[in-house]
């Protein structure tokens, strides 16, 4: 095996990359306080083909270098939009028949491998705080919740890690079959 270079991965150009199809999901970052985390975000969103990023209440916003440090650029690629409450882009995305989904550990949440994303529905997916989660209030107006199967002795996952594994599903449930 040999390595490819950049340069031979064929990958599109911004503009390329701005009129591609999508793939019918929004992330909805509910006061993520870590830049690294939302340049990640950005950045897992441009590798999946998310249609755009809603940052709400304390979660930072680009121009940021910390943001950028991690977004590699992504920043500039995927479609971003600031609310100070995240209840407000919550009712916003369902305005627009998304189904918001808290990723969160909650009562009657569904593992994320039993979740089947169907093809004509769009979907709002929330991602909570480091330490707090998604608020209980922005659950509360969710349809659903999905968790990530987990083995160990841990609670959780890092954020930006767990957008990474929700959305490589929704990806492939969506984009790929």
């Amino acid at each position: 095996m040999k390595k490819i270079p950049n340069s031979g991965l064929g990958r599109l150009s911004a503009e390329e990359y701005a009129a591609a199809p999508k793939i019918p999901v929004v992330v909805i970052l509910d006061n993520v306080r870590s830049m690294n985390n939302v340049g990640s975000f950005f950045r897992t969103c441009d590798a999946f083909s998310v249609e755009r990023i809603l940052l709400c209440g304390i979660t930072g916003t680009p121009p940021d270098r910390e943001i950028h440090k991690t977004a590699l650029g992504a920043e500039s690629t995927v479609s971003w939009k600031y609310y100070k409450e995240t209840s407000d882009a919550v009712n916003d995305v369902m305005a627009e028949d998304y189904i918001p989904v808290a990723v969160e550990q909650v009562e009657g949440a569904v593992m994320l491998n039993d979740f089947k994303p169907v093809k004509d529905k769009k979907y709002a997916l929330i991602f909570g705080n480091e330490v707090a989660g998604v608020a209980q209030e922005v659950v509360d107006m969710c349809s659903c919740a999905v968790e990530i199967p987990q083995a160990g002795t841990k609670h959780s996952l890092n954020v930006s890690v767990s957008g990474g594994v929700v959305l490589w599903h929704f990806f492939e449930s969506l984009a790929l079959s």
